[in-house]
């Protein structure tokens, strides 16, 4: 079986978030299972840093990455992505895979993979990313909506079928776009391999001192306002006013300079904040309640959930949550709000918290797990058992093969 996976952005692009970790470790989990899978992908994020229109091994994974017009990079945080030699390389190679797997939708890649596909006549899954949840797409809706009407739609509603990760995707995106073809929700994963609920808590306070002997709140992921940042900081001046013994750890990467009303916030609370990104910020460090780490990967970043005793995620709007899903790998008790999309499958197996998008209710939560111990570690079991039942990566990619069979066998 040879799939082709059409996506505009992709691994190590780490600066697009979760969904490029999902998209390689499905593939990565493809490939060992001995599916013969190719990427398409641009070099966005990665510009000089990748070779281009060549193919290269990533774990076994086979990716070409092209280079990519930046004319149009006012349509989306990533552009859309304009790019003549995928085209290309899609007219001449398309024919020779048995099936296309194209994720995103406001972009190029996913609009060319489609045009060929329909022409070619192969079959193909669309993967919205949770780009057309009815809220999200409500957003910008005088520039989304032309554009989804003559061009989107009709390659939607040809697809072979449409991935949802999660329940909620399906059930609010299907019937709002009136969609009739094939509906299949399957989960991200993680490759649990590498996660473990049994981590040294020590190294992660040995490389931050001003973290010992304190409970660690963790938040891991963009610094950019769909996150919910400032619900946390204000949730988390009011922990702090209740006790000294918190420290809020905020790991991700800066998005457009964001950080620096999230330090105002902490200033206005009678906080100091210690950032390890910027010297001139290490004077707080004796007294900080809150630490900026940047971003953390691989083993930096395990350290960061291991060492962390609560985890929180208060997004706004949250397609999927991997960094949840990761979290509860590692053993953390998780607080997410219900904008995330896996929170009914975290309320209904009891693996977190869940709450409405706001300061009253994280404070709460928060105050609760800190206050009662056995809570924190009953939350945390059931939620490494989530995760093992439903998000390990191996049992992830065994039922999107039966997917691709169901598909080419119809």
């Amino acid at each position: 079986m040879k799939i082709l996976c059409v996506v505009p952005e992709y691994w190590p692009a780490f600066r697009y978030g979760g969904l490029v970790f999902s998209v390689h470790f499905l593939n990565r989990a493809l490939v060992r299972k001995g599916i013969d899978v190719t990427v398409y992908t641009t070099d966005a994020g990665l510009e000089n840093s990748v070779p281009v229109e060549k193919e290269v091994s990533l774990e076994g994974v086979k990716v070409n990455y092209f280079k990519f017009s930046k004319l149009f990079e006012f349509v989306a945080g990533g552009g859309w992505q304009f790019s003549p030699k995928m085209r290309e390389a899609l007219k001449n190679n398309l024919k020779g895979f048995d099936l296309v797997y194209i994720v995103n939708i406001w972009c190029y890649p996913a609009a060319i993979a489609a045009h060929y596909s329909r022409f070619y006549k192969k079959p193909y899954i669309m993967v919205p990313s949770g780009m057309l949840y009815p809220d999200t797409f409500s957003k910008k809706i005088w520039k989304k909506w032309p554009y989804y009407y003559f061009m989107v739609r009709e390659y939607l509603k040809a697809a072979s079928a449409i991935h949802y990760t999660t329940e909620d995707e399906a059930e609010k995106t299907h019937s709002f776009l009136s969609l009739r073809n094939k509906a299949i929700v399957v989960a991200n994963g993680v490759d649990l391999s590498e996660f473990t609920d049994s981590f040294d808590k020590e190294s992660l306070r040995e490389k931050y001192p001003e973290i010992k002997d304190k409970k660690i709140i963790l938040f891991l992921g963009r610094i950019h306002w769909i996150k919910g940042l400032d619900i946390l900081i204000e949730a988390y001046a009011m922990i702090a006013k209740d006790r000294n013994d918190v420290h809020l750890l905020i790991v991700g990467m800066d998005e457009k300079g964001y950080s620096r009303k999230v330090k105002r916030w902490i200033d206005e609370y009678g906080m100091n904040y210690v950032d390890f990104r910027a010297k001139k910020d290490k004077d707080y460090a004796g007294d900080a309640q809150v630490t900026f780490t940047g971003m953390l990967t691989g083993q930096e970043k395990l350290k960061a959930y291991g060492g962390s005793d609560i985890f929180v995620l208060p997004s706004y709007s949250e397609n999927f949550g991997m960094t949840v899903v990761e979290a509860m790998a590692c053993g953390l008790p998780v607080v997410i709000t219900n904008k995330v999309g896996i929170y009914k499958e975290v309320e209904r197996n009891k693996a977190g918290i869940v709450i409405d998008t706001g300061a009253r209710s994280l404070y709460q939560a928060i105050k609760l797990l800190l206050e009662k111990p056995n809570l924190r570690k009953e939350i945390a079991v059931n939620g490494r058992k989530l995760v093992e039942e439903y998000y390990d990566i191996n049992n992830v990619a065994d039922k999107m093969i039966s997917v691709y069979q169901e598909i080419l066998t119809a």
